[in-house]
């Protein structure tokens, strides 16, 4: 009976884990989580940050090896929308680093992002919109891709918009 109760109690231990996920943190503060793991995972470049704006990362390892890669993915990446949003601004992926497959024995599915938090683009009101266009399409006049015939019957369309 006690090695029933003992295999009950390990094989439940060995099924939920621990799942481990970090809040948004400082990339310049903090190394990544893979980096001294047993299994590295495999890392894809998204994005450069050309702004020099301070980096972030974010980090979800599974409970178990029955949730999915593309779960933990999701969460970090929501996780970090959600930090830039709350700071007013954009998100820009960097850096993805994800586990690979086989999922067992310790090497549970875990994702970790790198990115930066960006100003938001102006919208460009309907007005500015017709004012590019029209100096795109006089550009085009001026170069002799198109003809002025050409350009008056396509300028009458955007002006008629």
């Amino acid at each position: 009976m006690r090695a029933i109760i003992f295999l009950l109690i390990f094989s439940s231990a060995l099924l939920t884990g621990c799942a481990e996920n970090s809040a948004v943190l400082r990339a310049k503060d903090t190394n990544s989580f893979f980096e001294d793991a047993v299994f590295k995972g495999e890392t894809k470049v998204l994005d450069k940050d050309t702004t020099g704006s301070e980096q972030y990362r974010v980090y979800q390892q599974a409970a178990t090896g029955f949730i999915s890669v593309e779960t933990c993915r999701e969460e970090v990446e929501q996780k970090a929308f959600r930090h830039c949003e709350n700071m007013g601004k954009s998100l820009k992926k960097l850096e993805e680093r994800t586990s690979v497959p086989p999922h067992i024995l310790g090497n549970f599915p875990r994702a970790e992002l790198l990115f930066v938090c960006l100003p938001k683009p102006n919208s460009v009101s309907f007005e500015d919109q017709n004012y590019i266009k029209l100096t795109n399409l006089k550009k085009l006049l001026d170069n002799g891709t198109i003809t002025k015939d050409e350009f008056e019957q396509q300028k009458a369309k955007i002006l008629m918009q």
